[in-house]
């Protein structure tokens, strides 16, 4: 699955090569970043899209050495199943 980032400055998502499904972002100063909001479409869901968003989020973070704060619901439950994602995790 291909998945593009757009950042347009304090703000940014990561979307599907359609951009059908997305998961938003937010800068908060140099290091963090809040992932608040994930959408896929019904007719979408259950095909793990929600969680290859949060994934390349999470790629993302690691790469820029952010820390993320999981505010939307869908993300905090990826953070709390994954332990692997603890390494960028906002404590």
């Amino acid at each position: 699955m291909d998945i593009q980032r757009e950042d347009n400055g304090s703000k940014g998502r990561f979307t599907t090569a359609k951009g059908d499904s997305e998961m938003t972002y937010v800068r908060v100063g140099e290091t963090t970043v809040i992932f608040d909001h994930t959408f896929v479409p019904d007719q979408y869901r259950g095909e793990g899209i929600a969680g290859k968003l949060v994934a390349a989020g999470v790629e993302w973070a690691r790469s820029e050495n952010l820390k993320v704060i999981p505010q939307c619901s869908f993300a905090r439950a990826a953070f709390e199943r994954k332990p692997e994602y603890r390494d960028v995790l906002k404590e």
